[in-house]
Parts: structure tokens; C-alpha cells; sequence
């Protein structure tokens, strides 16, 4: 008896601690929203929530380390000592296919007839020369040839390092040479103004070409310098520099003529006066230690490049209808 009574009691007491679990736990009222509010306020506290762990992980760009010229030659198994120059069969294809697209532009409506008028005939010319006109353009037929191409370390003012190391920069070398006939003829007047305006007036027609030139082109990229902070001014844009070596060869061509009645043909002293001008012109633009920089532009989409093509269609029409209005 004392057992059965033991088993009852047991399953009685077990079937009470059932009922109130789901009387109070699951079908009991709601705690106020003061408790809830508060238990939510503190959980919020203690874990921030999910939106504003995605917001602040999409605003955090990783930072990159720098990569200095002896990593990048490690990564792309480049060895400067002991590398092959390259033949550059490839890229000269490409300039080829480059050039005879240029070409084939500079002939269609005579652009490059209008751009050189433009630019023989601008405001710096001098006063005893008259206007200018382009009377033969030849922009040859045959194309550069690259090769012998070479990565070498170089220091800070272009010179070519012993190795790689703090403060030097990578810059590729490559032989060039160009056979080819490209000829600029023009004819002009010079204008005698003492001792007084037009006294007389002397003919001339001159036409230049190209017929050879070789040399070595060197290529580097000048990266934009670090910022030092986010409120500072913007970064220098990365450019691509360009310069030939001293030791380049230029061969032109020069043709002459002067006067009306008894012309001069091929008058040796304007012949050795244009191609002195003209080295001194190369020399002093893309001749080491002169460097031509060209600004690369941004990969990256930003704002100020963005266009609003409405927007640029309503000035064009308020630029044509000032125009018209400035023509009537």
C-alpha cells in the first residue's frame, strides 16, 4: 500500500508541475511592455544589432599595404639581372593596327588638314611671316618597330640603379626604329616691314621630312603620393613618363624654295637652319633629363565625371540658340 501510495503521489505531483507550465508559460499573459521594451533596450546594449554590424562592415575598406618595386618583381617572377629582353612582336602589331586607324581618321574630312592650318597659322606666329598655308601631307606608310625590351630599377632623377631597393622605380626600355618617308610642305611669305609696312615680300615654300629615326624610349609610371590624411588636399593624379635617350637618331629631309622670278631651290643654309630647330625642339621636350608626363585618368566612377545626358542636351541647345542670337 505504501508503494501504490508513493506511485500516485508522484504521478499527481507530476501532472500538477505540467499544468502550471502551460497555464503561466505558455498561455499566460504577456509581461508589460515597460519589461519587454527594457530586456530589449538591454540586449541591444549588451549585442549590437544586425544592420548596424552590415553597415559598419560595408564601410571599412581593408587596407592595402604599398607594394614597393622589389615586391612586385618578386610576384611576377621578374629577375632585372638576369631577364631576357623581350622581341615585342605582339605590341608591335598592336601600334600598327593603332597607326593605320590614326591615319585612316587624320584623311576623313581632312581633319588633319584643318588641325595643321590651325596650328601653323596661330597667334604666336611673328609679324614678317605671312599665312600659312599646308600644301603636301605624307603620313608615311610603314610602321615603328619595338624591341629589345628591358625592365630596369631606376632612381628618383631617372638614372639606372645598381638594384632595387628604397626609393627607386621600375622603367622599361625599349629600342625603336622607324623607316619611312613623312613629309609637311608648306608655303608661306616673308614679309620685309622696314622702313615701312610691306617693303617687299619674298615667297617661300618649304617641305620637311622624316625619314629615319631610331632610339631608345624609356616608360615609367610616377604613382600619385600617399595622403596623409582624409581632410588634406587631393592626391596628384598618377601620370606615365616618357623621355628618349640622348642618344637617338634623327635623319630628315629638307626642300626649299625661294623667290618668284629667279627661285632658289634647296638653299643649303634654311636646309641646315630647320633641322638644327627641330632637333633643338626634341631635345628640349622629350630628350633625357626632360620628361614627358601624360595624366592617366581616374578608374574609378566619381562624381564630377558624371554626366546628365538631358542636362547636357539643354546646354547645347542654349549654347546653339546664343548663337543664333549673336548671328543675327
Amino acid at each position: 500500500m505504501n508503494a501504490l501510495a508513493a506511485f500516485f503521489l508522484g504521478q499527481l505531483t507530476l501532472a500538477i508541475l505540467i499544468f502550471a507550465f502551460i497555464k503561466f508559460f505558455i498561455f499566460g499573459d504577456p509581461p508589460p511592455p515597460s519589461h519587454t521594451a527594457a530586456r530589449r533596450s538591454s540586449q541591444s546594449y549588451l549585442r549590437p544589432s544586425t544592420s548596424a554590424l552590415r553597415h559598419k562592415a560595408s564601410s571599412i575598406l581593408r587596407p592595402q599595404p604599398a607594394l614597393s618595386p622589389a615586391t612586385i618583381l618578386a610576384k611576377t617572377y621578374y629577375n632585372v639581372s638576369g631577364h631576357t629582353p623581350e622581341s615585342l612582336d605582339w605590341f608591335n602589331v598592336l601600334v600598327a593596327q593603332t597607326i593605320a586607324q590614326l591615319r585612316a581618321d587624320a584623311q576623313h574630312d581632312g581633319a588633319i588638314l584643318k588641325m595643321l592650318t590651325g596650328v601653323l597659322n596661330g597667334t604666336q606666329r611673328p609679324d614678317f611671316i605671312g599665312e600659312i598655308s599646308v600644301t603636301e601631307i605624307n603620313l608615311g606608310e610603314e610602321f615603328p618597330i619595338f624591341s629589345n625590351c628591358r625592365i630596369i630599377p631606376v632612381d628618383e632623377g631617372g638614372r639606372q640603379a645598381e638594384g632595387v631597393s628604397e626609393g627607386t622605380r621600375l622603367q622599361a626600355r625599349l629600342d625603336v626604329d622607324l623607316a619611312d618617308v613623312i613629309t609637311l610642305g608648306i608655303e608661306t611669305k616673308l614679309v620685309l616691314n622696314y622702313p615701312k609696312p610691306l617693303s617687299a615680300v619674298l615667297p617661300v615654300a618649304l617641305a620637311v621630312s622624316v625619314v629615319r629615326f631610331s632610339g631608345t624610349l624609356s616608360l615609367s609610371f610616377i604613382p600619385s603620393p600617399t595622403p596623409t590624411s582624409n581632410n588634406g588636399p587631393a592626391p596628384a593624379p598618377t601620370t606615365l613618363a616618357f623621355s628618349f635617350l640622348p642618344d637617338y637618331r634623327l635623319d630628315l629631309s629638307v626642300r626649299s624654295l625661294m623667290g618668284s622670278r629667279s627661285r632658289l631651290q634647296d638653299v643649303p643654309k634654311i636646309a641646315q637652319l630647320v633641322e638644327a630647330r627641330l632637333h633643338a625642339w626634341f631635345d628640349e621636350r622629350c630628350v633625357e633629363p626632360r620628361v614627358q608626363q601624360i595624366v592617366l585618368p581616374s578608374l574609378w566612377p566619381r562624381k564630377k565625371n558624371t554626366r546628365d545626358r538631358e542636362e547636357e542636351a539643354g546646354k547645347s541647345k542654349d549654347q546653339l540658340m546664343l548663337v543664333n542670337h549673336k548671328v543675327d
